[in-house]
């Protein structure tokens, strides 16, 4: 009962604000409560902030005990959904798949997965050397095991 209304509430608050979106959202056996939110520009203190009163405010203590937490999905934290890799292009990402391991910019999205390009150097095909080409890897969202938003400092 609690998860059905603790959903109701969270839908409510997202429909606020339609540039959030939810990432994860689970309730342990103690009724702890952690949502993880992103939001299409970027997630502010402020959103989680209304996001976690609107659902506190709206629940019952006297029926239901219960901790409650709402996070952003951090700098360092893989992408999951396809609306996380929309949101970065133009950002270098590392991308896992069961046979590769690719690094790029992430230049495209479409609906079956992503775009990655990045500059190599490559023997010359005649002669002594290298040459610098570019490089550019369509990677289906079904093929890709882990992506990260490489962050420089």
């Amino acid at each position: 009962m609690l998860k059905e209304q603790v959903k109701a509430l969270l839908d409510g608050a997202l429909n606020e604000d339609e540039s959030l979106f939810l990432i994860d959202f689970s309730i342990t056996a103690d009724n702890s409560i952690k949502i993880v939110l992103d939001g299409d520009n970027g997630i502010l203190l402020k959103d989680c902030m209304r996001v976690s009163r609107a659902i506190e405010h709206n629940l019952d203590r006297e029926e239901f005990d219960f901790s409650l937490e709402v996070t952003s999905a951090g700098a360092s934290s893989p992408l999951l959904m396809p609306r996380q890799f929309r949101k970065n292009i133009g950002r270098k990402l590392k991308v896992k798949t069961s046979e590769n391991s690719f690094e790029g910019n992430l230049t495209e999205t479409t609906d079956d997965g992503i775009v990655l390009e990045w500059k190599a150097r490559e023997p010359k095909p005649i002669g002594k050397g290298k040459v610098t080409v570019q490089k550019k890897q369509n990677i289906e969202f079904s093929e890709i095991k882990e992506a990260k938003v490489i962050l420089k400092f």
